[in-house]
């Protein structure tokens, strides 16, 4: 498991580090952004022939780098190592591209959004604005309502039971099940995972039931939910979720949201190009950040 906190160790210890000033490309996924001092939190991706994936703080010698980056978002950058400091520079966002294997239904897909974003409808939520609340039914038929969750993180995603590309859903899914022996104390307790369904037509509790057993899905922690298509129609709009049933397959986009304890939107991340290390690290920022504002608040 990655960790948090040991740049500086492994920096001096790396190769280059004391000599003239190395350069390294790459990329992650950011947790935090601290604006008053400059820096990023980013869960970061593996650099070949230097250090292994890790949790970690960099400098940001220009500020303006940092205008445009939210939490939940990846991006690709330069590791500038010099002989006693280190930092970042050249970031950039990573914009998720679709690897549909239909491109005319990936197309009509943003066509489709597009015409939605023109309409009367509710425009989607921002970040860290509130959740409206919603109620579904879950894989064990009971009514499940996301104000139920308040004081707990929620990971939420969307879902086709039937998708039939393994890069989709069916990845989503697997980090979800990874995730659940990673924050197995935390589970149920402090942190709630939430899927809901893109075919509520098609798609039963009965049905959802047998998808969570196909991912080991604990009902007590990881709901998964469906109900009439208005409802689930209507928290897509919300969420700015985009699908369409298409001789007999459902084309939709593809988002990961994590709430925090107050039930606002702290991350949207956009694809499935994270890897379930990453998502982990993201949900471990937000369950300890939200941890040290409770006590905080206990204390005062």
């Amino acid at each position: 498991m990655k960790r948090i906190g040991f740049l500086v160790a492994v920096l001096l210890l790396a190769p280059g580090f004391g000599c003239a000033a190395e350069s390294y490309a790459a990329r992650g996924l950011v947790l935090k952004v601290d604006r008053a001092h400059s820096s990023v939190l980013i869960s970061c991706e593996r650099i070949p022939d230097y250090m292994e994936a890790m949790v970690m703080s960099f400098p940001v010698r220009d500020p303006d780098e940092l205008t445009d980056l939210n939490v939940g978002v990846t991006v690709e950058f330069t590791l500038v190592v010099e002989q006693q400091s280190f930092h970042i520079e050249n970031i950039r966002l990573h914009r998720y591209e679709s690897v549909e294997q239909d491109p005319i239904a990936a197309r009509r897909l943003k066509l489709m959004a597009r015409i939605l974003e023109g309409s009367d409808q509710a425009q989607p939520l921002k970040i860290q604005e509130p959740v409206p609340n919603f109620a579904l039914v879950d894989q064990e038929q009971q009514s499940v309502s996301l104000s139920q969750f308040s004081g707990k993180v929620v990971v939420l995603t969307f879902t086709y039971t039937h998708c039939a590309l393994p890069n989709f859903c069916f990845r989503i899914a697997n980090h979800f099940r990874l995730l659940q022996k990673r924050f197995a104390n935390e589970l149920g307790r402090d942190l709630i995972f939430v899927t809901v369904t893109f075919d509520p037509a098609h798609v039963t509790p009965e049905i959802m039931a047998k998808y969570g057993k196909t991912w080991n899905a604990d009902p007590a922690s990881w709901k998964l939910l469906t109900g009439t298509p208005s409802e689930v129609q209507k928290i897509c709009n919300s969420f700015g979720i985009s699908f369409w049933a298409d001789e007999g397959l459902m084309t939709h986009s593809l988002h990961t949201f994590v709430l925090d304890r107050a039930r606002r939107l702290v991350a949207d991340l956009e694809g499935n190009e994270f890897t379930a290390d990453e998502l982990g690290d993201l949900v471990q920022t937000v369950l300890a950040r939200d941890a040290r504002s409770s006590l905080h608040a206990s204390t005062h």
